[in-house]
This record gives structure tokens, sequence and C-alpha cells, in this order.
């Protein structure tokens, strides 16, 4: 029941090469940084990753991202992440662009075992009738392109057909865990983190304070152990590496008491 392993190097020394990965996350909160810096030690390539977005600030999966290891992204959301445009727009990445809604219900049903379900997000669009680019030829013209998805009417309304999905692995990052792989998020860092992990055939799990099971209320546990294959505790130097993507300071002048 002990799932916890010596350094984040072991745990991600049997991801292969062209693996798929759910990777928790949104822009910098809750972005299991560690593993995603192992697998780069480890020099691993081809990767396919589902995941909210692709880091930023030269953090997180963009760093695998600038390395040129990822192959395709399944994903929400580019934002500011300027490599990630080059690379989809050149050619050079497959991407397969996901309304935010139905990606996180395509992760948790993955971990559910349901393999398919209807929505209406994206009916009357290309999300449902097909032709979004998912890679380019890097001379604009388009590679290859989505297919189109079934529609069916239900009560007067059409729903498009989308699909579950499962990884070979997955990385979360989790405030506090125990030794059976029991997880508690803080915050917002619970974002795509759950979803993440239940989508993982094998999810691994980087954890800023390790604790003895039985020391969580069980009351308290977002994810229970039983999605969780291996545990990584964080130094403290790691758990307090959190980065800012738009740093705002007030003007000195600005800096008073409300009323004032």
């Amino acid at each position: 029941m002990d799932k916890v392993v010596a350094s984040a190097a072991d745990a991600v020394a049997d991801v292969p090469d062209g693996a798929s990965l759910a990777v928790g996350g949104f822009g910098l909160s809750g972005v299991p940084g560690v593993l995603i810096g192992a697998l780069y030690e480890a020099g691993v390539s081809g990767l396919r990753v589902v995941s909210n977005n692709c880091g930023a600030m030269e953090s997180g999966l963009a760093v695998l991202l600038s390395a040129g290891r990822i192959a395709r992204v399944t994903g929400s959301y580019i934002g500011a992440n300027k490599e990630f445009a080059r690379q989809y727009l050149g050619g050079e990445l497959e991407v397969e662009m996901i309304p935010q809604g139905t990606l996180a219900e395509r992760l948790r049903a993955g971990g559910c075992g349901i393999p398919a379900f209807f929505t209406p997000a994206g009916v009357g669009t290309q999300v449902a009738d097909g032709g979004l680019p998912w890679r380019y030829d890097g001379s604009g013209g388009v590679a290859l392109a989505s297919p189109a998805k079934e529609v069916r009417e239900f009560d007067g309304q059409e729903y498009v057909l989308e699909r579950g999905i499962r990884t070979d692995f997955a990385l979360v990052r989790a405030a506090r865990g125990d030794r059976h792989g029991n997880l508690v998020f803080n915050k917002s860092t619970r974002n795509f983190n759950p979803l993440a992990a239940m989508a993982g055939r094998v999810t691994i799990a980087e954890v800023e304070e390790l604790v003895d099971p039985g020391e969580i209320d069980p009351d308290a546990v977002h994810l229970p152990g039983i999605y969780v294959q291996r545990v990584v505790e964080l130094t403290p130097e790691q758990a307090a590496d959190k980065g800012i993507e738009r740093r705002t300071v007030s003007a000195p002048e600005a800096r008073g008491t409300v009323g004032n």
C-alpha cells in the first residue's frame, strides 16, 4: 500500500518515448513542475500531452515543448505561449483544441470507465462538423484536419458525441498526500488535477506535504488513492517554488488605507 517512491526521477523512469500524458494544472497553478523536470532530464520525447494549456513563462510543460519533446497536445488554451503558437502554425506540433468544459468531462469520463458521452458544446461548429486544423503544413495550409463527429438529437436538441480520454500516465501536484495516495489540493490548484489523475493508467503525484495514512480526514480527501499509483515527496524548496504569471504592483503613492 505504500506508494511513495524515492525521487521524481525514479517515478518517471518507465515513461517511454511517445507516451500519452494527462497533466494537471491551470496556467501556473497546480502544475507538477518537478515531475515535468524529471521527464526533461530523462530525455523522453514524442510525448502526447493532454492538459488545459502547455505551460507558460518557460515553466511547466513549456520546458518540454521548447525542447521539442512534445509531438501532440490536446488542450483548451494556447494563451501567451508564443513557442506553442510558433510550433503549431509551423507544422511542428499537432494540436487538438477542445472546449474547456468538454476537456474536463472527457478526462473524468475516461477515469470513470465511460467511453463516450453526448454534449451540446460545439454543435453547429467545426468541433462537431470537422475541419479544425490539427496540423499545419508549414506553408499556411492544413496538413491534417479534425474529423466530423456523430451528432444526435435528444428531446429536440442536438448533441455531439465526445470520447472519454485515457492516457498511459498522469502527472499531478497536490498540497497534501498520504502514503496510500489520498490527495488534498489547495484552493485553485484543484483545477484539472483530479481529472487528469483519474484519466491516467499510471498516475504519479508530487506532494508538498507527505503524511502517514489516517492523518487526512476522509471527508477532506479530494482524490482517493485508488487513482494514484506513485507518490513523490517534494523538498521544502521545491514545494515553495511557485511562479507568478503576471506580477502587478501598485505605485507607492497609490498604497493607502481604503477611504483615505
